[in-house]
C-alpha cells in the first residue's frame, strides 16, 4: 500500500460510496479502481486529475500528505481545484490568523502548501478583520516605508489575478524570491509590475506563473517604536535617491 492508495481509499470511505460508483464517475473499470486503492498500480496523469477533481483534494496532498490526519472540512477550496491551506478557528468559530515568524520566512516557500507546517504556526485573532482568510507576514528591508524589519503585514488571501487592483500593496509568494511586499500594477495578462515605495529600488516585472500566492494588505503590526527620524519617509526617499544618482555618476566616470 502507498500513501496515495491509502488516501483515495480513505476519501472514498469517508464519502460513503463504493468502488464501482467512483470508477463510473472516473470513466474507468471497478477492477482498475481496486488496483489503485490496493497500491498494485498507479493512475496515469489524466486519471490522477480526475481523482483530484472528484474528491476536491489537490494532487500534491493526494501524493505527499497523510489525509487521514488532516481535517478535510477545514481546508479552503479554491479555483482550479487547488486546496491552499488549513483554516483554523477559535472557540467562537472565527478564523485565526497564522503568523509567519522571521525565522520561518525562508521555509514558507517550501511549506506553504503543507498542512502540518501551517498548523504548526502561531496564531492570533483580530476581530475587526472579517470576510476572508488572513495571514501575517514579516517585513524585511527598507523598500516599503514606513514598515521596517520586525513589523508584520497582515494580508487577505486573493484567489485570482482579476482581484488585483493597480496601485495597491500586496504580499506575494514567488518561486524565485520567496516572500515580497510591493505595490502592484498589472502589466498585461501574464505579468505584474512590482514597485517599491522607496524610490531607491527600481520596479521590476514578474511572470504571473511565478506567483504562488497573493495576499492583499489588510493591516500592519509594528513591533518597534517609531523614532522621529522614521516619521518622514519622503525625506528618506529623497536621500536614498540622491545616493543612487551619485553612485550612477561615479560608475559613469570609471567606465
Amino acid at each position: 500500500m502507498s500513501l496515495f492508495s491509502d488516501n483515495i481509499r480513505h476519501l472514498r470511505m469517508r464519502k460513503g460510496v463504493s468502488q464501482e460508483i467512483v470508477a463510473e464517475s472516473l470513466s474507468i473499470t471497478r477492477d482498475r479502481m481496486a488496483k489503485y486503492e490496493g497500491g498494485k498500480s498507479q493512475p496515469p496523469f489524466e486519471i490522477l486529475i480526475k481523482i483530484s477533481h472528484y474528491y476536491h483534494v489537490s494532487i500534491d496532498l493526494l501524493l505527499t500528505a497523510d489525509i487521514r490526519k488532516i481535517d478535510i472540512d477545514g481546508l479552503m477550496q479554491l479555483e482550479d481545484n487547488r486546496i491552499l491551506l488549513p483554516i483554523t478557528v477559535d472557540r467562537e468559530g472565527e478564523n485565526t490568523i497564522e503568523i509567519i515568524p522571521h525565522k520561518a520566512r525562508a521555509g514558507y516557500l517550501s511549506g506553504y502548501s503543507d498542512p502540518e507546517f501551517i498548523e504548526g504556526l502561531q496564531q492570533v485573532t483580530l476581530p475587526f478583520l472579517k470576510n476572508g482568510k488572513f495571514r501575517a507576514f514579516p517585513v524585511s528591508g527598507d523598500s516599503m516605508p514606513p514598515h521596517r524589519d520586525g513589523s508584520f503585514i497582515v494580508g487577505r488571501y486573493v484567489e485570482n489575478l482579476g482581484e488585483v487592483r493597480d496601485g495597491k500593496t500586496y504580499i506575494l509568494l514567488t518561486k524565485e524570491d520567496g516572500i515580497v511586499y510591493k505595490r502592484l500594477n498589472k502589466n498585461g495578462k501574464n505579468s505584474l509590475m512590482l514597485v517599491s515605495d522607496n524610490s531607491f529600488y527600481q520596479p521590476y516585472a514578474i511572470k504571473a506563473s511565478d506567483v504562488l500566492e497573493i495576499w492583499e494588505y489588510a493591516c500592519s503590526i509594528a513591533t518597534k517604536e517609531y523614532e522621529p527620524e522614521n516619521l518622514d519617509p519622503q525625506s528618506i526617499r529623497e536621500l536614498l535617491y540622491g545616493i543612487r544618482e551619485e553612485v550612477k555618476a561615479l560608475k559613469q566616470i570609471h567606465t
